[in-house]
């Protein structure tokens, strides 16, 4: 099974740091993740230096999974130019043609 993640929640950070990353480092999260798009104060994982965001991004150079900050959200909070390399941001239009060929089965959002 393919799934995306759209992280919105305040606690998103815990759930990435505690469940979601472990599981993924050591291959047993049940499912293929395909991306993980993030909104509002959830961005700041992305930014270089954050313990979470470099696992992730370790994470998606192994197995090609996406990582994009939401546009506006980084232009708000200042942090578009800050964010670990290779991660881009965008809208929705932007995730949907990024993961147009996934063959995603589910969307998750926490």
């Amino acid at each position: 099974m393919n799934v995306a993640y759209v992280f919105s929640t305040p606690n998103a950070s815990y759930i990435l740091e505690k469940m979601i990353v472990p599981q993924l480092e050591e291959r047993r999260h049940g499912a293929q993740v395909a991306g993980m798009f993030f909104f509002v104060d959830n961005n700041y994982l992305l930014v270089r230096g954050n313990p979470t965001g470099e696992r992730l991004a370790k994470i998606s150079r192994e197995t090609g999974m996406l990582l994009m900050g939401c546009d506006q959200c980084c232009y708000q909070r200042n942090i578009a130019d800050r964010l670990i390399e290779g991660i881009p941001i965008g809208c929705f239009p932007d995730l949907y043609r990024a993961l147009g060929g996934a063959k995603v089965d589910q969307v998750i959002t926490l």
